[in-house]
């Protein structure tokens, strides 16, 4: 099994490590990942400059770009064959409810759900990150199953493990996305010039973390399972916006 890993914690973090070592019993891994640290750099593409690919002594390649940008070199050119499976992580901190539409961990598998293979982002849900080969241990469980048990229809996965040993897991149970309140206000600082200067907030708490959701499943101690889509269409509004553009402009 050919299995690509990214993640948006840059090619040195140890949650990548992790997962290396987890997959490695299951077939051929290639990590490509971010030179450095791009956490929030959703599903964003480097357009206006060329990128380099090198290789640090671990053996891990590592692009200077986003982690959209290394899953896309990978998957198009770089790799002489298609993987048979992308998976991003181990991302140090929870991607639950509206953190998937800012997350580079998200957005590395999103891109290989795109090219056509099936994906999953694998996270830790605490500030601690104590548990990295719990998360990697479980993401080796899920790429047995999609070599075991091949699914008909393009996947990809959104996976949240709390941040705990592997024998204190609950299970696993599919999960929607949960939703947070808005985030906190901006920090805002001044720098050694002088300068004014505004670091983005922390993400707001679950507003929706009722039963079904990703928040209410790693809450009890569960891995979440969040199976994801790209399409953002909107279909409920169509008919609505239809005759929103229907009706007559003012004179």
């Amino acid at each position: 099994m050919r299995i690509l890993l990214s993640n948006d914690d840059g090619y040195f973090a140890p949650g990548l490590a992790a997962l290396e070592r987890a997959l490695l019993p299951l077939g051929q891994v290639t990590v490509v990942a971010p030179e450095r640290d791009r956490s929030g750099a959703s599903n964003s593409l480097t357009l206006d400059r060329p990128l380099s690919v090198r290789q640090a002594p671990s053996g891990f390649y590592y692009v200077n770009g986003t982690p959209t940008d290394c899953v896309h070199l990978a998957v198009t050119g770089l790799l002489p064959e298609l993987p048979d499976v992308v998976v991003s992580g181990v991302n140090a901190g929870a991607n639950m409810g509206d953190d998937t539409i800012y997350s580079g961990t998200v957005a590395a598998a999103t891109e290989g759900f795109l090219l056509g293979i099936p994906s999953m982002a694998v996270s830790l849900v605490s500030g601690e990150h104590e548990h990295f080969e719990t998360a990697a241990r479980v993401a080796a469980e899920l790429v047995q199953r999609f070599a075991q048990h091949r699914i008909d229809q393009p996947i990809l996965l959104n996976v949240n493990v709390p941040d705990v040993p592997y024998d204190a897991l609950c299970g696993s149970k599919v999960t929607r996305l949960g939703k947070r309140h808005k985030a906190e206000p901006v920090v805002k600082a001044t720098n050694p010039r002088g300068d004014t200067v505004y670091w983005v907030g922390a993400a707001g708490r679950a507003q929706d973390a009722g039963e079904g959701t990703d928040f209410h499943a790693t809450a009890a101690q569960m891995v979440s399972v969040t199976p994801l889509q790209m399409d953002l269409t909107r279909f409920g509004q169509m008919e609505l916006v239809g005759n929103w553009l229907q009706r007559p402009r003012a004179a």
